[in-house]
């Protein structure tokens, strides 16, 4: 990994260069006075600190002011690292794209938000970030989005996908997932930047770890370039001495770095030279130096030299076929007092380092935001920054239009698992146009959770041709015909990768205008796995489907590690998402179909689909043939549930509610109360969380129609109840709400076992003696 990328003069004049540094001087001003004004003007009644990251903000402002102002065009899209923002509320504001009265309202009330938000920010954001390595792995996902959108409809042309990152956060995981995985090597469009300041939240990193992990990025087929020295440091390593001063500083401790940016003048000199071999021939050269160059010596960083930044970011753009990482060494706080302690992060400069700041960048403390003279050099830099970097409006097309059914006519037994792989099918015969806008992603379990007769008909996507070595081979069940025609992606078997690649697929609706059909398949136990990055994607406006498979301890022979407790009430909880877990193949259909309609609209929302592996009888369904009867059905599916079995008037002694695979043990717990003389309602729910929202608008708590509260639980058959469901028990508790009535919950409380799914429904007390138990408990 080269140590520098300079090995010619800039091509930008001195003049051009200068222009360009009093604009980010301005840049810096404005963020920091952001955050001032939030902090230290704006009344805060509650007396809780406000907050905002002046000295991460002040890393970023050379990185952030040469890219916008002179590096990038209208179709690049950026991610920039969360506590950043600032910087580009000051740049969106001297673009035009942000008006003044938002500078004073950062997080405050329907103001600025704390980390850059494409939901809502009053000014256009590229990405949301805020969840550390999220935004900076968005950049790869959205650029496998675009390029499969874009082979696939008539999109714009899309631009460079650039991350701004924290070298801190290069600790997360999901940074090192998403590099591994095969398809990332080929994006040339993605160029990272790691803002190297050494300092994390609390503390100076310590070590010396750009080079091990340049390393490990050039392993993973990125360019690698590294911006460690500023001109001024590059001509002194050439003078009498410099070698040793090189070495003195390749060699110094993080820790020790920082402290020589808080010495005096007269303490740099003593301290720089360092101890051992060198320490005279350093002391020699530093002797040379007028304190003002002593200064500006251990200041120089590769990550704040305009013109370095520039040849890096074009040196980046000619290797067109791989990916870039430039490692840009940075002050963090740099420009101000707080630079190089270590607990800047999150300190704010005092309102007489605030005014003295505005005397040292040119700024007037008394017009905080005044912008640069209509006829100046900077203005006009800013003008012609913001036409370069203007975007025509996205032209959005519609979705195409989702029919109720498909025709399937549901028989035999079946589980939704299986059903789910059939729906592709039907859906390619009955609506042609809403399958070929479907994309389907998998972690490296397409096969195994029934998209196998997806893939054969529509090929696997890949953004080069590969050869299926195994297409003649007649043991192939399921033919790998990888292209850039194909609908269904699959990656590494990293859950984290595959739901950020679903919700960048989720919003080319509102980012090309081309709205997507994206579904993705996990293993129902991993979703908490991936629910960070899921949940922070549909944050971010994306929309799309994601479906569980298998789920709960029926998948019984796999145990413990394979059996999900959690994810109802995950799906339940998580905003911008309707949870469904049917329990038949009607059902499915129908929701299926109608969780599709929801995607790529200003209205739309994304789901989830918890589903099984075990068979049921279709028939236990008995969806009505009537036409008026099945319709009414179809309606009761969608809007969370239905009565499956009503006991003879006047009422039931209970209602037995169900969901999922476990409804053929609440109808057989019916079947038995009733031999005794005990007769129950049977409810099976589509969706707990439909249901959920409709109690909370009845109680006025939330908007929406609460008519199926009267379908499912009717005040004059109000009844103690008793639910059963392959998850944990509590999901349902919020029945006994409807009508005040006693209730018993059923579920999974502890890891699973292996074993057949009877044993296991025994061991948990999800199996009909103990609904029928629990009945008579209730009834006592």
């Amino acid at each position: 990994m080269s140590s520098s990328v300079i090995d010619r003069d800039s091509i930008e004049t001195p003049g051009e260069l200068a222009v360009l540094d009093v604009v980010q001087r301005r840049v810096l001003w404005l963020a920091t006075s952001i955050v001032h004004h939030a902090n230290r003007v704006r009344e805060t009644p509650s007396g809780v600190k406000v907050g905002g990251h002046q000295a991460s903000s002040a890393s970023m402002v050379s990185i952030m002011s040469s890219l916008f102002f002179h590096h990038l065009r209208g179709p690049d899209r950026v991610s920039v690292k969360p506590h950043a923002a600032p910087v580009m509320q000051a740049i969106s504001y001297l673009l035009g794209t942000l008006e003044e009265r938002w500078l004073t309202e950062l997080r405050a009330f329907g103001g600025l938000q704390s980390y850059p938000s494409r939901t809502k920010d009053p000014y256009p954001v590229d990405f949301s970030t805020g969840s550390v390595g999220i935004g900076a792995t968005a950049t790869l996902w959205s650029s496998l989005a675009h390029r499969y959108v874009a082979g696939h409809f008539d999109v714009p042309q899309g631009g460079r996908q650039v991350a701004l990152v924290g070298d801190a956060e290069l600790d997360e995981g999901a940074i090192w997932e998403a590099l591994v995985d095969p398809m990332v090597p080929r994006l040339g469009e993605a160029m990272w930047i790691v803002d190297l300041n050494r300092q994390s939240l609390d503390r100076v990193v310590p070590d010396i770890a750009a080079g091990r992990i340049g390393k490990m990025f050039e392993a993973a087929g990125w360019q690698t370039i590294t911006l460690k020295y500023g001109r001024f440091l590059r001509e002194l390593f050439e003078r009498d001495g410099g070698g040793d001063l090189r070495r003195r500083i390749d060699g110094m401790a993080n820790e020790e770095f920082q402290r020589l940016l808080r010495s005096p003048v007269a303490e740099l000199r003593e301290r720089f030279p360092g101890e051992g071999r060198g320490r005279r021939s350093v002391a020699r050269l530093v002797a040379q130096l007028d304190d003002a160059e002593v200064l500006r010596a251990v200041r120089d960083l590769g990550g704040h030299d305009l013109g370095d930044l520039l040849d890096a970011y074009r040196q980046a753009d000619a290797s067109a076929d791989r990916p870039s990482v430039l490692f840009a060494y940075t002050i963090k706080a740099w420009g101000l007092p707080t630079q190089g302690h270590p607990a800047n992060h999150s300190a704010l400069l005092s309102t007489e380092q605030w005014k003295r700041l505005a005397g040292e960048l040119g700024a007037d403390a008394q017009r905080p935001w005044a912008k640069f003279a209509a006829a100046s050099a900077e203005a006009r830099l800013c003008a012609a920054a913001a036409e370069r970097l203007r975007r025509d409006p996205t032209q959005r097309r519609e979705p195409p239009p989702v029919p109720p059914e498909v025709g399937r006519s549901h028989a035999g037994r079946a589980s939704t698992q299986q059903a789910f792989g059939r729906f592709f099918s039907d859906v390619a015969h009955a609506a042609p146009a809403v399958a070929d806008h479907v994309v389907t992603v998998s972690p490296d379990v397409a096969s195994s959770t029934n998209l196998g007769g997806w893939i054969n008909r529509v090929g696997v996507w890949n953004p080069g041709e590969r050869i299926d070595w195994f297409a003649d081979d007649t043991d192939t069940l399921v033919r790998w015909r990888e292209s850039q025609h194909g609908q269904h992606v699959e990656l590494g078997i990293a859950e984290g990768n595959l739901v950020g690649l679903l919700s960048e697929l989720g919003t080319t609706w509102s980012r090309d205008g081309q709205p997507l059909l994206p579904i993705g398949t996990i293993y129902d136990p991993f979703v908490n796995r991936a629910l960070e990055p899921w949940s922070f994607g549909i944050y971010a406006g994306a929309q799309a489907i994601l479906v569980g498979t298998p789920s709960g301890v029926t998948l019984a022979p796999e145990g413990g590690a394979h059996q999900s407790i959690t994810t109802p009430s995950v799906g339940l909880e998580q905003p911008g998402c309707v949870a469904w877990e049917p329990a038949f193949g009607q059902d499915l259909e129908w929701t299926l179909l109608h969780a599709l309609s929801r995607l790529g609209r200003d209205d739309g929302v994304s789901a989830y689909f918890r589903l099984s592996t075990r068979p049921l009888d279709q028939a236990l369904a008995a969806v009505p043939e009537e036409p008026v009867a099945r319709e009414l059905r179809r309606r009761h599916v969608l809007a969370g549930g239905y009565v499956l079995r009503a006991a003879p008037a006047p009422s039931p002694a209970v209602t037995l509610v169900g969901i999922g695979v476990t409804m053929p043990e609440a109808l057989r717990a019916a079947q038995e109360l009733a031999a005794d003389g005990v007769e129950a309602d049977v409810v099976c729910l589509t969706s707990a969380d439909l249901v959920f929202r409709a109690l909370q608008a009845r109680q006025g708590l939330d908007e929406g129609s609460d008519e199926i509260l009267d379908v499912l639980l009717p005040a004059e058959r109000s009844a103690p109840i008793v639910t059963v469901h392959d998850g944990h028990p509590h999901t349902l508790a919020f029945l006994s709400g409807v009508n005040g009535s006693p209730i018993a919950c059923l579920g999974v409380r502890d890891f699973g076992q292996v074993g057949d799914v009877a044993d296991l429904y025994r061991h948990f007390g999800i199996d009909a003696d103990t609904i029928v138990g629990a009945t008579i408990d209730l009834l006592v």
